[in-house]
């Protein structure tokens, strides 16, 4: 049983024996609740629930979402709240298969960081690459019907496994001439009737040697190819000031990009961004608000998203429905591309009907493969392959002569397939010319751009400062400009939420100190020898622990907002502070400067630095003019 679980039964054997006390209070009864208390505490059962909010934001969940009831949700957020259960239950063994199926990838970075620190031990199933290689010690494969283990990431495996699979075909080859040698000496003295014993020793000998697994014979080296009938034009299609939106929900607003021909594109973003979406409003399945989408010459589409499996004729044998979909291949080249599909032998012959949603996936994904479409537009194509076939389906995308635009999640399928990246970002879409690696190193140096921006901010307003000698007491005279309405309002906002801030930071220092008072209290055997007073406690401590939740809730969220608000107001006056206020004040008695470099040698980033020194100098040095 997790701790998790053990917290919840103990919220409820709290309630229990309190209603036991109230009726029939006995020292036996006091010394149990003392004891669920103790307990609660020591599995820091008190902070399960801000834990529960944590988790679930770290998975993707908005605050608003945390209080809608899980029927609401779609099957793969509630992957996700099933996910968040296992992990709040702290199993010493988490067993997880596939959990990044359903994640985006800031959800799948939290995952990671959050796994890495597990004190448990964790078994996982997947084929996202990148995510074994930052989690796992060691790999286990089955392969020949044998488990084989290597003691590294996923990059230490594929090069121990290439080296062991290198020496098991060396073996098989020794092994199959030393074979064909002993059979031939077999053939050439079995007539002899002096040599006929010595036939049969050898016979026997052979019928007891362990063969060797051939190599090859696991996975055949078969290959995907792609094929198209036309060449299109140069662009295939256009969208421009294209809107969209679900309610009141916006997906993009008024924003357009255009597909070459010899593009490769991967969409991405979080999750709830509206990539799907808007690869169905390329593919021109999705309606949309304004603007237009223009289709280019000699464009044949083919889309692959999870809704073409409804179009597969379910009494159609696998082979037959891969025959009826006009690619002209012949029936042993259509096998042999399901066998890249997992669909080996008889299983071709499986009827649509009895697959599961996974192989009706795959063979959606194979119809896509043979369509002889110039341009493929492909929602998770690797959700339902295994990483041999996820390499089968990178080589031959690698080499195909069309265009597509794909959404997946799989870090390294993007990074060996695209050569373009549309980000949606703010409702529009932002195209980065270059493959996902080099997106990546791009987004770093924009962050660290941005940091020491901040950075330089913070230091020339400190060399402003310094330059004051405090013997002086120098004036900088500048005409005061006509304060900016919307900097008065945001100012006020924000000193009104960090007066709150302030407060809530006493108050909930306050309520802390009193539910430990009161947990002492009720272990106290006095209180638990009087029922009256243990009830009277018990009920206090109890509407503690409720006041206790709603404000650390109001607390958080009130943080969220100065932090907003702070870097607004930031924005607004970086350029305007210093002409905006009359600086009259000598340096080494301004107390309220000295704080503010404190604060800003403390701040938790770099970017918040710059308003964070604007912001207390605006307010505050004005103070000591």
């Amino acid at each position: 049983m997790g701790a998790f679980e053990r917290v919840l039964q103990i919220e409820k054997s709290l309630e229990d024996v309190a209603k036991e006390i109230e009726t029939n209070p006995t020292d036996d009864l006091g010394i149990k609740y003392a004891d669920l208390l103790h307990e609660m505490d020591v599995l820091d059962g008190y902070s399960v629930h801000h834990k529960t909010e944590e988790i679930l934001q770290g998975l993707g969940f908005s605050n608003a979402d945390v209080s809608r009831p899980y029927k609401e949700f779609s099957g793969g957020w509630r992957m996700r709240v099933l996910l968040a259960k296992m992990i709040l239950m702290a199993p010493d063994v988490l067993l997880l298969d596939e959990p990044t199926n359903h994640l985006d990838l800031p959800s799948i970075e939290w995952l990671e960081k959050y796994l890495i620190h597990y004190k448990g031990s964790v078994v996982i199933v997947s084929h996202d690459r990148f995510f074994l290689d930052r989690m796992v010690n060691k790999i286990v494969e089955i392969y020949q019907q044998e488990l084989h283990i290597y003691s590294g990431n996923y990059t230490y495996y594929q090069t121990e496994k290439a080296v062991r699979i290198e020496m098991q075909k060396r073996a098989f080859e020794n092994q199959q001439d030393y074979i064909r040698q002993q059979e031939r000496v077999v053939e050439r003295f079995k007539a002899k009737a002096s040599k006929a014993a010595m036939a049969q020793s050898i016979i026997k000998k052979l019928d007891k040697i362990e063969r060797i697994e051939d190599t090859n014979l696991e996975r055949p080296n078969i290959k995907i190819n792609f094929s198209i009938d036309k060449q299109p034009g140069k662009v295939l299609c256009t969208v421009k000031n294209v809107s969209k939106s679900f309610g009141n929900t916006k997906i993009v607003e008024n924003t357009g990009a255009e597909i070459n021909r010899g593009d490769k594109i991967a969409l991405i973003g979080a999750n709830g961004k509206g990539k799907s979406t808007l690869l169905r409003i390329v593919a021109g399945v999705e309606p949309f608000t304004g603007g237009e989408r223009i289709w280019g010459h000699n464009v044949v589409d083919a889309f692959y998203a999870q809704h073409q499996l409804e179009a597969l004729n379910i009494e159609n044998p696998i082979l037959e429905e891969m025959e009826r979909a006009g690619s002209g291949k012949t029936t042993l080249e259509l096998r042999t591309l399901m066998g890249c599909f997992l669909f080996g032998g008889d299983d071709v012959d499986k009827k649509i009907k009895v697959l599961s949603g996974g192989e009706k996936a795959r063979v959606a994904l194979a119809k896509t493969i043979v369509s002889k479409a110039n341009f493929l537009l492909l929602d998770e194509p690797t959700n339902h392959l295994d990483m041999h076939s996820v390499e089968l389906l990178i080589e031959a995308l690698n080499k195909y002569e069309g265009s597509f635009i794909l959404v997946s999640h799989d870090r390294y399928f993007v990074s060996k397939t695209a050569n373009k990246i549309w980000e949606i970002d703010n409702y529009e879409i932002k195209e980065f010319n270059g493959g996902d690696d080099e997106w990546m190193e791009w987004k770093e140096r924009q962050a660290a751009n941005l940091a020491d921006t901040g950075k330089l901010k913070v230091e020339n307003a400190a060399k402003v400062v310094e330059t004051v000698k405090p013997e002086a007491a120098p004036t900088v005279n500048t005409k005061p400009q006509t304060a900016n309405p919307i900097d008065k309002e945001l100012k006020k906002e924000l000193q009104k939420y960090k007066n709150r801030f302030t407060q809530l930071e006493d108050k909930i220092a306050a309520v802390t100190k009193t539910k430990a008072d009161l947990e002492t209290q009720l272990g106290q055997p006095e209180i638990l020898a009087d029922r009256t007073k243990f009830v009277v406690a018990e009920k206090a401590y109890q509407d503690t622990l409720l006041e206790l939740d709603i404000l650390n809730g109001e607390y958080e969220t009130v943080f969220e907002k100065v932090m907003e608000l702070e870097e607004k107001w930031g924005d607004n006056i970086t350029q305007t502070a210093t002409n905006t206020i009359l600086f009259t004040w000598h340096y080494s008695n301004c107390f309220i400067w000295r704080c503010c470099r404190i604060n800003c040698q403390t701040s938790n980033t770099i970017h918040n630095y710059a308003s964070v020194v604007i912001s207390y100098f605006y307010i505050y040095c004005t103070i000591c003019i």
